[in-house]
């Protein structure tokens, strides 16, 4: 298995079988269509191939300057374990912090919590939504 990693779809059919594959859309309930336009408002994304097959995504949408938030860093279950989303999220937060923005945030599934924090992120107040991550400065 050799990874390839982009920072754009070949199709947007794999990322849809991707999204519904792990079970993302049956709470979103979108169409292909919206999830088309939601990847066009991206600023930045990876995506992570095995040959065609897309088996890992994550994308960032950003002001440019004070705030960044990572969105959507999915693995197909068939790949997890296997480093490829920490990849992903470690050239999400590079991105970021090439581009001096210091104000890194996500939303992480319930159970991720520490793969996030094994990669810098930190848990919010137990009332606040999400976690951050602080780049030194």
């Amino acid at each position: 298995m050799q990874i390839k990693y982009q920072n754009e779809l070949f199709l947007i059919d794999g990322y849809w079988d991707l999204f519904e594959a792990t079970g993302w859309n049956d709470d979103y309930k979108i169409s292909k269509q919206d999830l088309s336009v939601v990847l066009k408002n991206s600023w930045y994304m990876v995506a992570a191939y095995d040959g065609d097959r897309l088996v890992g995504f994550g994308r960032v949408i950003t002001d440019g300057i004070l705030h960044a938030m990572i969105y959507d860093l999915i693995t197909d279950p068939e790949y997890q374990e296997k480093g490829i989303g920490s990849e992903i999220l470690t050239r999400l937060v590079d991105r970021c912090k090439e581009s001096n923005i210091s104000d890194i945030q996500l939303f992480c599934a319930k159970g991720k919590r520490k793969f996030y924090e094994k990669r810098g992120f930190v848990a919010r107040h137990e009332e606040s939504p999400g976690m951050e991550y602080k780049v030194a400065k």
